[in-house]
């Protein structure tokens, strides 16, 4: 009985410092790739814990070897977008100035009441008071209301609303995002004008966002910044 508690105390340690080493956060935030090696880690944890007579080596190796092997993919998903878009997914936007994707739903496989539970709980009641609302990749509900749906509403002060609207990354670490260029309608050559102009390569750049607007923001790499 003492071994057994022993080996449980020490096996909830180890977890604890493979956590810590990942740097996760909540299980409502961890990616795929997070929450499968998270499910793994307490299926093999329990295996030594119940059986006295396995090694309990046979837990902590294996434990390890999936923090390694998780902190390695995150460094290739942080370093390419293609691979991070592949095992993530990427953000699927479900509601367009007010407008239900119903395509976008049927790629996520979800209801409508799943959707408008999602609504609720952000208090808003329908969807034409929401200017975007996106999935994004842990499965969150991102939501953007219209201006005049905020608590406070310009159309209530009598001022003209002045929202840029959605903003995407358009480049990140230096890759630009085609899918964001697309929905922003910005093309390649317009993204290579503003780099020209701005005197900043493509590789320089830690993140550019833009909107439909084509206003955009430049965070340059080593916190170097310019904006417009």
């Amino acid at each position: 009985m003492i071994i057994t508690v022993i080996r449980t105390i020490i096996l909830y340690i180890v977890i604890i410092i493979t956590v810590r080493i990942m740097g996760k956060r909540q299980i409502s935030e961890l990616q795929t790739s997070e929450l499968v090696v998270t499910l793994l880690m307490s299926d093999i944890a329990s295996i030594p814990m119940q059986n006295t007579d396995q090694s309990l080596l046979s837990g902590i190796i294996p434990i390890f070897v999936l923090v390694i092997f998780e902190i390695l993919i995150s460094f290739l998903m942080l370093k390419h977008s293609k691979f991070r878009s592949l095992i993530c997914g990427r953000p699927v936007i479900v509601i367009d100035h007010g407008r239900i994707d119903q395509k976008a739903m049927r790629e996520l496989r979800m209801s409508t009441e799943d959707l408008f539970e999602e609504l609720r709980q952000k208090d808003i009641f329908h969807p034409s008071d929401v200017d975007f609302a996106i999935v994004e990749t842990n499965g969150k509900l991102s939501i953007m209301k219209k201006s005049e749906c905020e608590s406070v509403t310009v159309k209530q002060i009598g001022a003209k609303g002045d929202r840029r609207g959605l903003e995407a990354v358009i480049v990140s670490d230096g890759e630009i995002a085609e899918s964001s260029m697309k929905f922003c309608g910005i093309s390649r050559s317009w993204l290579r004008s503003i780099l020209d102009l701005e005197g900043v390569r493509l590789s320089d750049i830690f993140i550019m966002t833009a909107d439909q607007g084509r206003r955009y923001t430049i965070i340059k790499k080593e916190n170097r910044q310019c904006t417009e």
